[in-house]
């Protein structure tokens, strides 16, 4: 039964068990950790604790962080803004669908991740060949959603605060939209959408009901590459109408009482005041245009046959 430390790398990022290898450490503490991808420099936010077993392999804790750490993770940041730069002019040169919105490097400069939102997938094997060339460093691409982005870049919300997924929340909940039904809010897309344009996450904080009943068709989908983000909205916008045409009764709620769509012709002309009677209508038709323009041509030549001769000189 191996001791552990919870480890966590970044602001409201999920805590890793690393396994504490005789390094003396306590919570608040910054550390050196072996990751998946390097060295990396995390803090202690899980004093330590014997666990039974892991499901995968831990990775152990090199040694606590010194001034020199701190100084190389001050000029990491310096790497990070130039590969930024760099990143989104050969994005723009090469015309990629796609928006990079930040870059992390490891602590040892063995590998710098680039995290980036497009509607699809993209072939960036070529973008990925330049940035090698310039950084001589191992290169990640990764794909992340709306609300992930939301996480990385920060903002805030209607209410005036920072966002919640950017201060205290470590992993994003499926929001269902009955929790704002049952809430009797305002079923309007732009007070219910947060910066990402997806539910807000606090609408689960007083929604008084069984979380594990919420159907997953009423969810908004996850934020993957296969789902952009205007099918998104469209998908919402549909549910909202439908809820809304299911909570009224009015009779101008229902599909037969809906205004008819406009057809061209159909314009009505009404009759001049010494024909028409009161209340009626009539709708012109082609055999009327066409009489109007005889009408008109036989002005034009009558007014031809009365000119004056002209005088020759």
């Amino acid at each position: 039964m191996p001791d552990v430390l919870g480890i966590r790398f970044k602001c409201c990022g999920k805590i890793y068990d690393f396994e504490v290898n005789g390094i003396e450490a306590k919570e608040g503490d910054q550390v050196i950790v072996e990751s998946d991808f390097g060295l990396s420099l995390g803090k202690v936010v899980k004093g330590r604790r014997t666990i039974e077993k892991s499901e995968r392999e831990l990775k152990r804790v090199v040694r606590n962080a010194t001034e020199e750490d701190f100084r190389t993770r001050e000029e990491n940041k310096l790497l990070e803004k130039e590969a930024r730069e760099f990143c989104v002019e050969r994005i723009l040169a090469r015309g990629l669908p796609m928006k990079l919105v930040a870059t992390e490097t490891t602590l040892d400069k063995k590998r710098i991740v680039f995290y980036f939102t497009a509607e699809g997938r993209i072939d960036f094997r070529e973008l990925v060949k330049d940035l090698a060339s310039r950084f001589k460093t191992r290169i990640e691409m990764r794909q992340i959603g709306v609300r992930d982005e939301a996480k990385l870049v920060g903002g805030f919300g209607v209410c005036g605060r920072t966002l919640c997924c950017n201060t205290f929340l470590t992993s994003f909940e499926p929001v269902s939209i009955k929790m704002a039904k049952k809430q009797e809010m305002v079923l309007n897309i732009g007070k219910l959408s947060g910066l990402c344009s997806r539910l807000m996450c606090c609408l689960r904080y007083e929604y008084d009901g069984d979380l594990g009943t919420i159907a997953t068709d009423d969810e908004i989908p996850p934020e993957a590459a296969e789902a952009p983000v205007g099918k998104t909205e469209k998908n919402l916008s549909e549910v909202l109408a439908e809820n809304i045409i299911d909570d009224k009764t009015e009779p101008y709620a229902k599909k037969e009482f809906l205004p008819k769509p406009f057809q061209p012709g159909s314009v009505p002309a009404v009759i001049p005041q010494s024909d028409a009677k009161p209340g009626e209508i009539k709708t012109e038709n082609k055999d009327d245009e066409q009489k109007k323009k005889n009408r008109k041509r036989f002005k034009r030549r009558r007014f031809r046959k009365h000119e004056p001769p002209k005088k020759e000189q």
